[in-house]
């Protein structure tokens, strides 16, 4: 509230009319005064008679009046001048981060739309940057909010002391920044250069309490220039934000740590996003989501050993979608778990019906391994299933291995100690140490379909290959191979050794249908289950007969 709107200012203002009152007494003071005191003088003195009490009396009270009047206009007058700081100060904090000093979601608006009316009357045009750290959550969960809320001060500081002068800078909320950098639009490189020194400069090693943090940025850019290069007018400040907003994510997808000028691909882009996360969080609840099924080869005898369950989502408008679209998403917007464990409970129902000596092998999300409960869940499907858990073969990935390895141990340890068995999957992409192959346990290794698919045509492939099979001896681990993809292929393989394989050259991820089919061609489904009958069922049965 301004001070002209606020009443109790507003009855202080005119409370100065006790200034009026001190003034009138003063004068009041100087014309009795200049009767009254010269009689008194003389009347010291013995000179004259005693001056009329009444006009002492007068004189008196106009000396009492004007240090009432004045004190009271002090008072008042320091009274507003505190009032005045408080509201400034609440405007402040009202326009203000808190934490850095910079502007706040709140304020950045008119503070744009301002800065754009000054920039399209000096001929300038205006960069709105979206700057947003990358993996905050990950530093700050695992150093502790006060290091987090540091790393955020430095990184408003070292943006702030490389923007031009007249750019405004404002925290959004969380980790993001937004910037609006007015600029000549003949140089619009000039953004890039800026930009680029942002992300090398924001990502530099900061200190905190001895530890050491780490981060970069990913930023994205958008201007109030139309396509043939003009400042456009009126500009939408609002517009201009979600566009940069957009480029920004689209830097994130593109791998961070770079910066991306909007264009209007990225808005169909993040609209299809959009429908995606809508998408799977409908399709889930209503069983969309399914597992198909791939082959898993011993490449001495050519049987089947098992199959590894791979996800598909039938959507209804976008038909059967694979994992590599809409896997990162479940991810990230945080339904990874509840996907993985639906499909993990259709696939133990579907495997139940398959002959003993099949496997099933699952895929695990790194995500889901920062779940402390995450072995108890698995083993309570086992249990509602009734399926073996020896049965069961849990893949985790290398990544995994770098988050937290203390409860990824905890996690394998909890599941093997139930019977379930643990690979590890796309050996070679992860930069595994061998004290963690040596210490974790491990019951099988997976290379990867990268270094498989190049048997044959490339040396360095085989020799890859050969040395992880033989670590794998070394270490007693049994190997899979990805990827098999022919011939070729397969025969180098079988010349490296007892190995299990799985790929193309068998087939297709097939439906539980196709799956069904396949194994009872080969004789390999188990054996209808004969339920026992009930003493109701046989007194039935007898009363049937009789």
């Amino acid at each position: 509230m301004s001070i002209t709107g606020d009443p109790a200012l507003g009855r202080a203002e005119r409370d100065l009319v006790a200034l009026g009152i001190a003034v009138a007494a003063i004068l009041l003071f100087v014309g009795t005064g200049g009767m009254v005191l010269p009689q008194v003088v003389r009347s010291w003195m013995g000179l004259g008679a005693a001056p009329d009490p009444v006009l002492v009396s007068v004189l008196l009270l106009n000396i009492a009046l004007v240090i009432f009047g004045w004190r009271r206009y002090a008072e008042l007058t320091q009274e507003i001048a505190v009032r005045r700081r408080a509201e400034e100060l609440a405007r402040k904090l009202a326009e203000t981060d808190p934490l850095t000093g910079s502007l706040n979601r709140r304020s950045i608006v008119p503070a744009s739309e301002k800065l754009l009316s000054q920039a399209d009357a000096a001929g300038q045009a205006v960069a709105f940057m979206m700057v947003d750290l990358d993996n905050f959550k990950s530093i700050n969960d695992l150093n502790g909010h006060q290091a987090g809320d540091r790393l955020l001060c430095i990184t408003a500081d070292r943006i702030r002391a490389l923007l031009p002068r007249g750019s405004l800078l404002a925290r959004l909320g969380g980790d993001e920044f937004a910037c609006a950098v007015p600029y000549d639009p003949r140089f619009a490189d000039r953004i890039d250069q800026l930009a680029g020194t942002l992300i090398e400069r924001v990502g530099e090693p900061s200190e905190h309490d001895g530890l050491s943090l780490g981060i970069t940025v990913s930023i994205g850019i958008a201007s109030n220039l139309d396509e043939r290069g003009a400042v456009a007018a009126p500009a939408d400040v609002l517009t201009l934000v979600h566009r940069a907003d957009m480029a920004m994510y689209h830097a994130k997808k593109q791998g961070k740590n770079r910066h991306f000028w909007f264009e209007e691909a990225m808005e169909s882009e993040l609209r299809f996003r959009s429908e995606l996360e809508t998408g799977i969080r409908r399709g889930i609840p209503r069983g969309e989501f399914v597992p198909f099924y791939e082959q898993q080869i011993d490449l001495e005898t050519g049987e089947i050993s098992g199959f590894e369950m791979l996800a598909r989502w039938q959507s209804p408008t976008l038909g059967l979608v694979g994992p590599e679209v809409f896997i990162p998403v479940a991810e990230e917007i945080g339904v990874i778990a509840e996907l993985s464990e639906s499909l993990i409970d259709q696939a133990l129902a579907h495997a139940r019906d398959w002959d003993p000596a099949l496997s099933l092998s699952v895929n695990i999300s790194p995500v889901q391994l920062r779940d402390p409960w995450f072995a108890q869940k698995i083993l309570k499907l086992l249990v509602k299933h009734n399926f073996p858990p020896n049965r069961l073969d849990i893949e985790i990935t290398e990544s995994c291995l770098h988050e937290n390895i203390g409860a990824v141990r905890s996690i394998i340890t909890s599941l093997k100690n139930q019977g379930v068995t643990i690979s590890l999957d796309d050996f070679g992409t992860g930069f595994s140490s061998l004290a963690q192959l040596r210490t974790l346990p491990f019951d099988r290794l997976k290379i990867d379909r990268s270094f498989v698919s190049g048997l044959g045509t490339e040396d360095h492939s085989d020799r890859l290959v050969r040395a992880i099979i033989s670590l794998g001896d070394g270490l007693d681990l049994p190997i899979t191979a990805e990827g098999i993809e022919d011939t070729a292929i397969l025969d180098r393989l079988r010349a490296m050794g007892r190995l299990k394989g799985q790929g193309y050259y068998y087939g297709r991820p097939e439906s539980i249908t196709e799956v069904r089919a396949r194994l009872a061609g080969a004789g390999k489904l188990a054996a209808p289950r004969v339920l026992p009958a009930t003493p109701e069922a046989a007194d039935g049965d007898q009363r049937k007969t009789g």
